[in-house]
C-alpha cells in the first residue's frame, strides 16, 4: 500500500511532483499542502479556503485519507510552518471550491442516480443496529468545553485513521436474487461500520462535498458542537470563532455578551407548542411551522449543520415539527425532532429527522422513529420516511423495520397464525414496499412447493433474543394525547 493511499482512498492533492519551500501564515494560499496537527498528530492537509476571524486567520483543511465530512477550520498555530509546504502548480492544480473553469460542466452524480433509478436496491441490506456518531459521556459543564462532537467518533479503535465513510449504497449486495443455499449471516456491527468507513462519502448530495463548512463551533447550552455541514446562517457569523445558540428559543448570537443578556431575559423553558406525550424519560411537543415560524426556522438552521441533504429552512409553514425533549430543573432540553408535511401527496410520515450529536447512540433515534409510526397508527394510515434518507438515517430505519417485523412474526408463530406482507404492513403502519424490502434483505422469503413462505432463521431468533436482553425504552402509545389535525388550504401553505 502506497503512503498516499488508504483503503482505496486517494491522498489529498494531485499526482506528480510539486514545488516545496517554507511558508508563513501570510504566504500560505489555497491549494497548498501542509502538515497540520490533528488529534495530536501532524497530517498532510490541503488548504481549501482561508478566512480572517476575530481571533486571527483560519484555514479550511482537507486531511489526507480523511473523509471530507471531517474537514475543519484550523488556526495558524496548528500548521507546522517549520516543515516545507507543497505549492500548487498554476497550470494543473485547481482549488477544490467548485470555482474552476470546468465547474459549470455537467457532472455525474453517481449516488443520486442510483437512488432514483434503483429505489429497491437502497433497502436491500438491513442492519440490526443503527450506526451514529458516538456521543460524549456524561460530563460536568466545565468538562464539556473540551470534548468535540464529530463523525470522527465512528472509528472502531483508537489510533485508526478514518478513510472515507461510505453511504448506504455501498452496504448493498450486487446480487439482488437471494441465494437459497446461502446460510444466514448474523449481523456484524464491526463489518457494517468498516463498510461505512471505507466505502466513499457519507453525504448523498455530491454538491455538498464542495460546500465549505461556514460555522466553526457552536455553543449550545453546556455543549460545544462542531458542525458537519454548511448551514445558511447570516454571512457575518462566518467571521466568528464560535456562535452561541439559546437551547430553548434557538436564537443565535455572534458574541457572548449579548447572548448572556438574552439568557437572563429568555423565559422560554420548553418548545413553543403543545405537549402531546410525556413519560419519565422524554416528552414530545407538536409545533406548527406557520404559527411559530421564527422558532422553526432557527431549528432548521441548527439541524442543517448536521444534515447533508436538508435544503428547506425558510418555508416552514407547510410542516409540523415534533420535538423530543428531556426535562431537568432548568427546563425541557432539545434532544431531537422530526418534521412532517401537513398534507403529503406521497404519504410520507417523516420529512426530516435528526438527533443532536450529543444525544446520538443512546436510543433516541429509535424513539423518534417509533413515535412517527404511532402517529400514523392513530391516523389510520401507512407511513414511510421521505426519500432519500441520509446514510445514518437509513441505517436507523433499517434497524427499526427489521426489529419490529421480526417481533411481529415471532408473535404470529407463537399463536400459530398465518401472516402476509399486507397483514404486517397494517399491523405496523408501514408501507408494503418497506416491509417487502426488509424481508428480502433479511432473506426471509422462500418459495416452497408452489407457495411463498416466510422463514425465520434460527440464528436470527437467537440474535433478537440477545438484543431484547438489553434494556431498551419504548414509546407507550396509551400516553399519546393527540388527534390528527385538520388543515384548510390556507393553513397548509403560506398565508400572507
Amino acid at each position: 500500500m502506497s503512503p498516499g493511499i488508504l483503503n482505496g482512498e486517494p491522498a489529498v492533492g494531485p499526482d506528480g511532483p510539486r514545488q516545496k519551500s517554507m511558508a508563513t501564515a501570510d504566504t500560505l494560499r489555497v491549494g497548498c499542502i501542509a502538515l497540520v496537527e490533528k488529534d495530536g498528530q501532524a497530517r498532510r492537509a490541503e488548504i481549501l479556503s482561508i478566512k480572517d476571524t476575530k481571533s486571527g486567520r483560519q484555514f479550511y483543511c482537507n486531511f489526507d485519507n480523511f473523509n471530507k465530512r471531517l474537514d475543519e477550520w484550523v488556526p495558524s498555530r496548528r500548521i507546522k510552518f517549520d516543515h516545507d509546504v507543497e505549492w500548487p502548480s498554476p497550470d494543473k492544480d485547481k482549488p477544490k471550491d467548485g470555482k474552476g473553469k470546468n465547474s459549470t460542466a455537467p457532472k455525474k452524480k453517481v449516488t443520486g442516480n442510483k437512488a432514483q433509478k434503483r429505489p429497491g436496491k437502497r433497502e436491500q441490506s438491513v442492519t440490526s443496529e443503527a450506526v451514529t456518531p458516538r456521543p460524549w459521556p456524561e460530563l460536568s459543564e466545565s468538562q464539556t468545553q473540551s470534548r468535540p462532537s464529530t463523525p470522527r467518533d465512528l472509528e472502531l479503535k483508537t489510533g485508526q485513521t478514518p478513510a472515507a465513510i461510505g453511504d448506504e449504497m455501498d452496504l448493498d449486495d450486487d446480487n439482488n436474487t437471494p441465494e437459497v443455499k446461502k446460510e444466514y449471516e448474523p449481523f456484524s456491527r464491526e463489518r457494517e461500520i468498516e463498510k461505512l468507513r471505507t466505502g466513499g462519502s457519507m453525504t448523498q448530495n455530491p454538491t455538498e462535498l464542495a460546500r465549505i463548512r461556514n460555522i466553526s463551533k457552536v455553543q449550545f447550552g453546556p455543549w460545544d458542537l462542531f458542525p458537519w455541514y454548511f448551514s445558511p446562517y447570516p454571512e457575518s457569523f462566518t467571521q466568528e470563532d464560535v456562535i452561541f445558540i439559546c437551547e430553548f428559543c434557538l436564537s443565535y448570537y455572534g458574541e457572548k455578551k449579548p447572548f448572556c443578556r438574552h439568557r437572563q431575559k429568555c423565559s422560554l423553558q420548553h418548545p413553543p407548542g403543545n405537549e402531546i406525550y410525556r413519560d419519565d424519560y422524554v416528552s414530545f411537543f407538536e409545533i406548527d411551522g406557520r404559527r411559530q415560524r421564527t422558532w422553526c426556522r432557527n431549528l432548521c438552521l441548527l439541524s442543517k449543520m448536521f444534515l447533508d441533504h436538508k435544503t428547506l429552512y425558510y418555508d416552514v409553514d407547510p410542516f409540523l415539527f415534533y420535538v423530543m425533549t428531556q426535562k431537568t430543573e432548568k427546563g425541557h432540553h432539545l434532544v431531537g425532532y422530526f418534521s412532517k408535511e401537513k398534507e403529503s401527496a406521497d404519504g410520507y410520515n417523516v420529512a426530516c429527522i435528526l438527533t443532536l450529536p450529543q444525544y446520538q447512540r443512546k436510543g433516541f433515534g429509535r424513539l423518534l422513529i417509533q413515535f412517527s409510526y404511532e402517529l400514523s397508527k392513530i391516523e389510520g394510515k401507512l407511513g414511510s420516511p421521505e426519500k432519500p434518507l441520509s446514510d445514518l438515517g437509513l441505517l436507523s430505519y433499517r434497524q427499526y423495520w427489521s426489529e419490529m417485523i421480526l417481533d411481529l412474526l415471532l408473535e404470529y408463530n407463537e399463536r400459530d397464525e398465518k401472516s402476509s406482507i399486507e397483514a404486517i404492513s397494517t399491523a405496523l403502519a408501514m408501507t408494503t414496499q418497506d416491509v417487502e424490502h426488509t424481508l428480502q434483505a433479511l432473506k426471509m422469503q422462500a418459495y416452497h412447493k408452489g407457495e411463498h413462505k416466510l422463514v425465520i432463521p434460527e440464528s436470527m431468533i437467537k440474535q433478537r433474543g440477545m438484543a431484547k436482553l438489553k434494556q431498551k425504552r419504548y414509546i407507550a402509545p396509551e400516553r399519546i394525547q393527540w388527534k390528527a389535525p385538520v388543515f384548510t388550504a390556507s393553513t397548509r401553505t403560506w398565508g400572507w
